[in-house]
């Protein structure tokens, strides 16, 4: 970069946005009626009573340690990526999860905010327990298998996707036929300069031909954050799911998750909206090209969309001899991930945080360890040009959260020159019919409901007035509604979060890595509130 951008971060409270659930605001605020669902509270307190507690609940290392050497052993990886995978190794390691599924060049921004703050509350936790290790990892979701919504990315407001033939888990896809959408992607990239550079030759590396999903995003990772000690785990491997083996067991015979997670459902369901649906069965079969979900249909079981049918002897063969080919939905991930890694938290989005309040009874029933739930990091980026429009049309930092036609309407009411008269007029209308109902009180009752009725009608017609006035007034200011509909473009792109609609490349294209440092440096331990990095 030529002129280094200054970097400004402020924040605003979650509560504030408007973009967050009750249940994750009444969670920030420790709130009554959501304490039986979660153990620890997302704060210094609340982790120093879950490291203290995870080590009550011992997981096989030497497995762990064992798969993501394997896994790391033909990438280029940072000496802190080699340390913190060795010191898992040790009892007083410790891990910090985020987990998201392998979406196309890292998907949305969230993608990155969730790791960078798995870092960041690594860091943080150890300054608190210097005589501990804390390890960020990153959980690749390599066995989802919606490939409508994990092979689609944004660029320049260009939608890209990934038409492939190949079906099943998408981590276990290949990337051959991937390069035609690669090579139309580099063709716009911009602009030129380092940076853009750099990410060529990282996304040429990552998905190159011959790889799987998987292992394209375990180099993503790597090369954008492994300064940061990220590791990155695959958790489809048959040595971790020989370890979940009783789990698979119960749950196909005894179907435990659809009893105890419906109750706590129901729970959750007096006051908030339950995240997640449980099923009978919350594992799908995966074999080859297939991911699809089984069923149990009297005395056997069939997994959907395909001729594979079990009855006892068969599953039970099938499970103890082949538990990779189990992959556990959005009830049952959670719980694996705590079987296999020595984990105290998990950093999750809003809906993530929510489905886990639905499992805390789920992992006490098989005595797992129900880890603290930290809301991950929101951010909105602001670059220069949006910074200068915000501070010319004098929109505040939490009118700009607003939806676009509440902020234009907002800001019409406030400097448009026509609208007191409506204003004025509602009151003379308020006053007159007070008048009007007083003078008439005296003389017959009917008389007052048919006033009433008289002036119902009248505001009512004041306010198809108001609306025709506003839309008078939004012509007539047109270059300042037009304005503030550029800056909600760039800051709210379709008046959603930004985090959820772009990717980070516009951002690492034009500030490098400087980009992650700066996140990093502004993210904050626990996520409580919305991090707006404003680039000058």
């Amino acid at each position: 970069m030529d002129n280094p951008a200054d970097c400004i971060a402020q924040y605003l409270p979650i509560k504030e946005t408007g973009y967050f659930s009750a249940l994750v605001k009444d969670y920030l605020a420790a709130a009554p009626s959501l304490k039986p669902f979660y153990t620890f509270t997302p704060d210094d307190q609340g982790l120093a009573e879950a490291v203290s507690l995870r080590q009550q609940f011992p997981v096989d290392r030497s497995v762990l340690v064992s798969v993501l050497q394997e896994q790391y052993s033909t990438i280029e990886a940072a000496d802190i990526v080699r340390q913190n995978i060795a010191s898992l190794q040790q009892e007083n390691t410790f891990t910090i999860c985020t987990a998201h599924q392998p979406n196309l060049m890292t998907g949305y921004l969230y993608f990155i905010y969730k790791i960078i703050h798995a870092a960041k509350l690594a860091q943080h936790l150890k300054t608190k327990h210097p005589d501990q290790n804390f390890v960020p990892v990153f959980y690749i979701g390599s066995e989802d298998n919606d490939l409508d919504e994990l092979g689609v990315f944004r660029y320049n407001h260009n939608t890209y996707r990934w038409n492939t033939p190949q079906t099943g888990a998408v981590g276990s896809m290949h990337t051959d036929d991937l390069q035609p959408l690669i090579k139309e992607l580099f063709q716009v990239l911009g602009p030129v300069g380092v940076p853009e550079q750099q990410i060529k030759h990282i996304i040429g590396t990552a998905y190159s031909s011959g790889h799987t999903i998987a292992q394209a995003t375990r180099i993503m990772v790597n090369e954008l954050l492994g300064f940061l000690g990220v590791v990155v785990l695959d958790a489809n491997d048959y040595r971790f799911k020989k370890a979940f083996i009783p789990v698979i067991e119960n749950e196909m015979f005894q179907h435990s998750a659809q009893a105890i997670v419906t109750e706590t459902s129901d729970h959750l369901n007096a006051v908030y909206a339950a995240q997640a649906f449980v099923r009978p069965i919350n594992f799908f079969y995966m074999k080859d090209n297939i991911r699809e979900r089984i069923e149990q249909v009297g005395e056997q079981w069939q997994v959907l969309n395909t001729d594979f049918l079990f009855d006892a002897a068969a599953m039970r063969a099938e499970i103890n001899n082949h538990p990779e080919r189990f992959s556990p939905n959005v009830i049952l991930r959670g719980l694996y991930q705590e079987t296999i890694l020595p984990n105290v938290a998990f950093i999750g989005g809003g809906s993530e945080v929510a489905y886990w309040m639905q499992l805390r009874a789920l992992f006490h029933h098989y005595q797992v360890f129900f880890p603290a739930i930290v809301l991950r990091q929101s951010a909105l980026i602001i670059e220069r040009k949006s910074i200068e429009l915000q501070q010319k049309l004098q929109i505040s930092l939490s009118e700009l959260f607003q939806k676009t036609e509440v902020l234009i309407n907002q800001y019409v009411q406030q400097y448009g020159d026509d609208t007191w008269q409506v204003n004025d007029l509602k009151a003379q209308l308020e006053q007159l019919e007070m008048a009007t109902k007083a003078d008439l009180s005296g003389l017959d009752h009917q008389l007052h409901h048919s006033a009433e009725a008289v002036f119902t009608k009248m505001k009512k017609q004041v306010l198809v007035l108001e609306k025709k006035i506003l839309k008078a007034v939004k012509r007539k200011m047109d270059d300042k509604v037009q304005q503030i509909r550029s800056l909600k473009e760039h800051t709210f792109p379709n008046d959603s979060l930004q985090e959820r609609y772009d990717t980070f490349l516009p951002f690492y294209l034009t500030y490098g890595q400087r980009f992650f440092e700066d996140l990093y440096a502004h993210t904050h331990p626990y996520g409580t509130e919305f991090l707006v990095l404003q680039y000058q």
